[in-house]
């Protein structure tokens, strides 16, 4: 009599616990955001720790890893796109990856083996499961790899608005553009920390010679992103035909916030559609169990008193 009570309760505490990790997950993005915009940041537990295990990785990881090279040009190309895309310019991110995605492969077979050797569950079972945890790992780096790289779309997408604003600012104060860039790369360093270091290394190139316009379009390559490689031929065609920088970058500015504007509208009418399913699947059952639930108890009593 008490399981549809037991049963909502469940639902209802479910549900709790969801709202819960969601609010957690906006006040970790939060915290991470003041961290960045603090100096100093949290120092480690542990130092030596974490120090170790830097050492480890970086020793033990690029030696496996440099075995599962892909044989072909190609195929490594491919995939140190991806990585570059993702934003891991490390020499060895390459073979560091190839090798975590082997201990994520072989690692659970082995983990599962040694378990049923030790009796706690039998071999099929530990087999089956380190073969499904296998293949979660076979595939689990390349999401991955596309999350980090989406991730770093938007950061990238979101902050080059106020950075065309900061150089327009500029250009009008009468600096030129690379001393623009170097002032703007200054001042994004503590609100947007990710473009400030793109921007630092599009500035190093044109330290060493080359041109503005070829390092923004080198930029855009690296991230994989339409508006950087928009902003490279605005800056190449102004360069091209004299044309005033100012006004092309404060027109840029203003399409890239109209171009931000529609993505949030559009991300803001697939919201209703993607609460949907956790609606029927999460809120209804429990709200029909409340609702239904004391007239249910009411029933199953009266039917037992007519037995009697």
């Amino acid at each position: 009599m008490w399981v549809p009570v037991l049963f909502a309760a469940a639902m209802a505490s479910g549900l709790t616990g969801l709202l819960y990790m969601v609010l957690k997950k906006k006040t970790e993005r939060t915290d991470q955001r003041v961290a960045g915009l603090s100096r100093t940041g949290r120092e480690s537990e542990d130092p030596e720790l974490v120090g170790n295990l830097k050492q480890i990785v970086h020793k033990t990881l690029p030696k496996i890893g440099n075995t599962l090279l892909p044989d072909t040009a190609e195929e490594r190309s491919k995939l140190a796109t991806r990585m570059m895309h993702a934003g891991l310019y490390s020499p060895n991110a390459m073979a560091i990856f190839l090798g975590v995605k082997f201990f994520l492969i072989a690692g659970p077979m082995v983990i599962s083996i040694l378990v049923a050797m030790l009796g706690v569950f039998p071999m099929e079972i530990a087999l089956l499961v380190g073969s499904m945890l296998g293949v979660s790992g076979l595939i689990g780096p390349s999401f991955w790899l596309d999350r980090c790289k989406a991730k770093r779309q938007m950061a990238l997408r979101r902050s080059l608005p106020d950075a065309c604003d900061l150089i327009v600012i500029c250009l009008s104060g009468g600096l030129s553009l690379i001393a623009s860039l170097v002032r703007v790369v200054d001042e994004l360093r503590a609100a947007h920390p990710l473009l400030a270091a793109e921007l630092r290394i599009v500035e190093r190139e044109v330290q060493l010679g080359s041109k503005l316009a070829d390092s923004l379009q080198k930029f855009g390559s690296r991230s994989d992103l339409a508006e950087l490689q928009n902003m490279a031929a605005v800056v190449l065609t102004a360069e091209k035909y004299g044309s005033s920088m100012t006004r092309t970058l404060e027109k840029f500015s203003e399409t890239l916030r109209l171009r931000r504007q529609q993505y949030a509208e559009a991300m803001a009418q697939k919201a209703a559609t993607k609460v949907l399913f956790p609606t029927l699947l999460l809120i209804f059952p429990a709200i029909l169990l409340v609702i239904l639930g004391p007239a249910m108890i009411q029933v199953l009593e009266v039917f037992a008193n007519l037995k009697r």
